[in-house]
C-alpha cells in the first residue's frame, strides 16, 4: 500500500475503527467466550455441573452464531450495518443476564442461545464488512485495529470476572459482564458507526464493487481451503483458550495468577492483530498466516505439562498471536480472494466455519478432561490442528485480479 494514502485512510476513519473495535470486543461471540473460562470452576462448585456441561454453553452461543451468520450477512446487505448493530447490542446483554439467573443447565443454555440469536448483528460479520468496505489502501491494518477489541477483552475480562467472583459470586460477575455492551459499546456505536454509504453494503454504490457471487465463491476450491483452515485453527484456539484457566488452576496455580497468565494471550493478541494487519498489506497474506499458525502448534506441545511461570507466559503469548491474527486474516483473505460485491454473504459462510470451531471445541476439550482427568490429550490435538491449518494456507495461491475478472464477465 502507499504509506501516505494508508495513513490518511486510518486518520480519517479512526472513529469508525474505535466503534468497530468496541463493538466486536463486546459482541455475542467474544463476551460469552472470554467469560466462560474463569466462570467454569465457580459454577462447578456452586451448582455441581460438570465442566463439559458448563462449557457446552459455548455451543449454543458460537454454534448459533454460525447458523445466524448467513442471515446476518443478508441483513447487512439489505439494511446496512448501523440498523443491524444497535438493537443487537441489547440482545447480547439480555441473553447473558438470563444465563446469570440459571439454576438449571437448560436456563443457562437458553441465555447463551438468546445472546447469540438476539445479538447476531454484533458478530465479526458486521464489523469486518464495515471496515473492508471503508478502507482500501490500509485494509489489513484497519482490520487489525478494528478487531483488536477482542484482544482487549481477552486481556482484561478474565481478571475482571475473577475479581467479581471473589467479591460476590459467579452470578454477579456474569451480570456485570452483561452490562458492558450497553454501557460501553452502545454509545460509541450510536455516535461513530457511520459507514460511507457509497462503499458499504446497502449503499447506492454497492453495485460498482467487484467480486465473486456467492455461487462462484462456493465453486472455488479456495473458499473451502480457507474455511477448513479457519475451522481447524479455531477448534485449536477455542478449545485451548476456554480451558486454559481451569487447566492452570488444576496444577496448583492460584485463580488470580491463572487469570493473569491467560491475560498474556490478550497482550499478544493486540500486536498480533495490528502488526499482522500492517504486514499483510505488504506481504502475501497466506504465507504470513502459515507462520502465525505454526508458532502456537509448538506452544501447545509445551503447554501440556508446563508449570514454570516464564514458560507459561511465553506459550500463552504464542497462543495470543494466533488468536489475534486469525479473525482479521479471515476478513482480509475473503476480501482479497472474493472481493466486496457480495462480501457480507461470502464472509458469513466462511465465518460459520470459524464459529463452528469456536462452538464445539470448549465442550470437546472439557469432555476429554471429564473422561481422563487431564488436558494433555487436548493440547496435543490442538497442536495438530494448528499445524494442519497452517499448511493449508499456501494452497490459496496468488491473489486474483478481481477487476480483470469483472471486466471479462461484463465482456
Amino acid at each position: 500500500m502507499s504509506s501516505a494514502a494508508g495513513w490518511q485512510e486510518l486518520r480519517g476513519g479512526w472513529r469508525l475503527l474505535v466503534a468497530c473495535a468496541v463493538g466486536v470486543g463486546l459482541s455475542a461471540i467474544a463476551l460469552p467466550f472470554y467469560t466462560i473460562g474463569p466462570l467454569t470452576r465457580p459454577i462447578e462448585a456452586d451448582l455441581g455441573w460438570s465442566r463439559a456441561d458448563i462449557q457446552l454453553a459455548i455451543l449454543f452461543s458460537s454454534g448459533l452464531g454460525a447458523l445466524t451468520a448467513p442471515i446476518t450477512g443478508w441483513m447487512i446487505d439489505r439494511w446496512g450495518a448501523r440498523i443491524v448493530a444497535i438493537p443487537s447490542i441489547f440482545g447480547v446483554s439480555l441473553g447473558l443476564f438470563i444465563a446469570s439467573t440459571a439454576h438449571t443447565v437448560e436456563v443457562f443454555y437458553a441465555g447463551y442461545a438468546l445472546s447469540a440469536i438476539l445479538g447476531a448483528g454484533t458478530n465479526p460479520v458486521l464489523w469486518s464488512r464495515v471496515v473492508s468496505g471503508n478502507f482500501e489502501k490500509a485494509r489489513g491494518a484497519a482490520l487489525g485495529l478494528a478487531l483488536v477489541g477482542t484482544a482487549l477483552v481477552a486481556l482484561l475480562l478474565p481478571s475482571f470476572i475473577v475479581a467479581l467472583v471473589e467479591i460476590g459470586d459467579w452470578r454477579l460477575a456474569l451480570r456485570a459482564a452483561a452490562l458492558l455492551p450497553i454501557i460501553i459499546a452502545l454509545p460509541l456505536v450510536y455516535l461513530w458507526l457511520h459507514p460511507d454509504p457509497s462503499r458499504s453494503a446497502g449503499g447506492s454504490g454497492a453495485s460498482n464493487l467487484y467480486g465473486s457471487t456467492v455461487g462462484e465463491a462456493l465453486r472455488n476450491f479456495r473458499f473451502w481451503v480457507l474455511a477448513l483452515s479457519i475451522l481447524l485453527g479455531y477448534l485449536a484456539i477455542s478449545g485451548t483458550l476456554t480451558n486454559l484457566v481451569p487447566a492452570l488452576i488444576d496444577r496448583g496455580i492460584e485463580a488470580q495468577a491463572a487469570a493473569a497468565f491467560a491475560g498474556a494471550i490478550g497482550i499478544t493478541m493486540i500486536p498480533g492483530r495490528v502488526l499482522v494487519g500492517f504486514i499483510v498489506d505488504r506481504i502475501w497474506a497466506p504465507g504470513v498466516a502459515m507462520v502465525v499458525l505454526l508458532l502456537p502448534a509448538l506452544a501447545c506441545l509445551v503447554l501440556r505439562d508446563a508449570t514454570d511461570p516464564v514458560v507459561i507466559i511465553v506459550t500463552c503469548a504464542l497462543l495470543g498471536l494466533a488468536a489475534g491474527a486469525e479473525l482479521d486474516l479471515l476478513a482480509f483473505l475473503t476480501a482479497r480472494y472474493f472481493g466486496l460485491a457480495h462480501y457480507s454473504k461470502i464472509y458469513a459462510l466462511a465465518y460459520a466455519a470459524l464459529a463452528t470451531g469456536s462452538a464445539t471445541a470448549p465442550f470437546l476439550f472439557a469432555s476429554v478432561y471429564d473422561r481422563t482427568g487431564s488436558y494433555d490429550a487436548s493440547f496435543m490435538v490442538a497442536a495438530v490442528f494448528f499445524a494442519v491449518a497452517a499448511l493449508l494456507m499456501p494452497l490459496l495461491g496468488r491473489y486474483p485480479d478481481l477487476g480483470k475478472i469483472e471486466n471479462n464477465r461484463a465482456g
